[in-house]
Parts: structure tokens; sequence; C-alpha cells
């Protein structure tokens, strides 16, 4: 596929990722409970992601995360010359889903966009449940690099990618169901971009942490992955080489 077209692929399904899983926050003020979009919340992006990358289908590529982007990269899987292009695209698309959203939120009467959840990600008192910066930091750094290992693991072999889309849809509710009290739910540097560039002020102020955290993530399950993979093709030569196991 053309590069021009994945990157529209990139652009629209990060959009569509942004505008379905924050919607829950920024819509659904009727609630039953405060703990709602704790629930709501993280299926609603696990779905989309299934969505997005069911009708990309294509796993190793469709990454709608500059996080698995990153990744991919660091591993081998993905050239670098189109790591910038991606990161654009994928961050536009956040910016526009989230434009959409907050212009359908507008309809209710009394939304004011500053003082509205909106998705946006935070620390310390900005917190959903007041996690220190460290706090935050370390989960969105650890579940960042659990998601892109998942993903670059589940994009390795033909039967894996079967079920690629269902796999990683999974992890990210998982990992959105950890990290929701703690943060409101990053992992995603663009799905981050989004909503704090509309809300701005403290939004904006703390952004820094869910490009660094998510990305050193994303860094790290690269390398890893790079490194195993050396590892088995090392093995498969002296296997190939001696005629016996390893």
């Amino acid at each position: 596929m053309r590069l021009g077209t994945r990157l529209m692929v990139e652009c629209a399904g990060t959009g569509w990722l942004v505008f379905a899983g924050c919607a829950g926050a920024a819509l659904n003020t009727g609630a039953p409970s405060p703990d709602w979009c704790l629930l709501g919340t993280p299926l609603a992006f696990g779905l989309a992601l299934a969505v997005a990358a069911m009708a990309a289908a294509r796993p190793g590529s469709a990454h709608f995360n500059p996080a698995v982007t990153i990744g991919y990269a660091v591993a081998r899987r993905f050239p670098v010359r189109d790591i910038v292009p991606y990161l654009v695209a994928q961050t536009l698309g956040a910016i526009v889903g989230a434009a959409l959203l907050a212009w359908i939120a507008s309809g209710r009467p009394g939304f004011s966009l500053p003082i509205s959840e909106f998705g946006v990600n935070g620390y310390g008192i900005h917190s959903p449940s007041d996690y220190a910066l460290t706090s935050a930091f370390v989960i969105e750094l650890v579940m960042s690099f659990a998601f892109v290992s998942t993903h670059l693991v589940m994009s390795c072999t033909p039967g894996r990618r079967r079920v690629a889309a269902l796999a990683t849809a999974a992890a990210f509710a998982a990992v959105y169901l950890i990290t929701m009290p703690v943060t409101g739910g990053a992992i995603n540097p663009a799905r981050s971009t989004g909503p704090a560039l509309l809300v701005g002020g403290s939004a904006l102020d703390q952004l820094w942490l869910f490009w660094a955290a998510p990305m050193l993530g994303g860094l790290g399950a690269g390398a890893c992955h790079a490194g195993l993979a050396a590892r088995a093709g090392r093995r498969r030569a002296v296997v190939a080489e001696t005629g016996g196991p390893a």
C-alpha cells in the first residue's frame, strides 16, 4: 500500500479512536454513577481499536498510535523514513476527532469545554484519583511497553495476524482499565494531544508526560522484540549448521 494511502488510514483510524473512546466522558453526563467511565471508557477504546484495525486489515502497519510506530521502527519492522509522516497523520487525526466530539458536545446546554472532563489526561490534582507525577509516569511507561509488545508479537506470524485486531483491542481495553484511575488512560500520545489542545491550560502543561512515557515504553518494547528476534535467528542458524538443537 502506498504511503499516502497508509497515512490517510492512520489519520482516519486515530481520529475514530479518539472520537469513540473519549465520547463516554464528554457526552454521557447521564451515567448512573461516576464509576461508569472506569468501565465504559476502556470498553469504548477497545472496541474502537478493534474496528479500526479490522477495517485496515494490516496488523503490522496499522498503528493509530505514535508509541506503536516507534516500537515497530526500533524492532526494525517499519521504515525509519516513515516515522515522522505517521506521527503527523496520527496527531492530526486525533485533533480532528477531538474537535468533532467537542462540536457535538457543545450542543448540550451548559457545556463548557475547559471544565468538561473531555477525556483529558493528567497527574497530581488533575489525576482522577490524585496520583503523583511519578506514579503516572511509571504506569504509562509500563502499560505502553506491555501494549506495544502485544502489538509486535501478534503481528509476527500469519496465524497470529488473523486474530491480531481482537488481541490488541483486548490488551488496549485492559491497560485502560488499569490506567484510568491514575491518569485517565493515555498509552497513546496522539490520543492525549487532541483533547489537550482543545481544553488547554493544565492539560497542555502536563501533556509532555503523555508523550514521554508512552514513547519510552514503545522504544523499550521495540528494543526487546528486536533482541529476542536476533537471538531466535542465531539459534536457527546454529540448528541449520549443526543439524541439531542449539
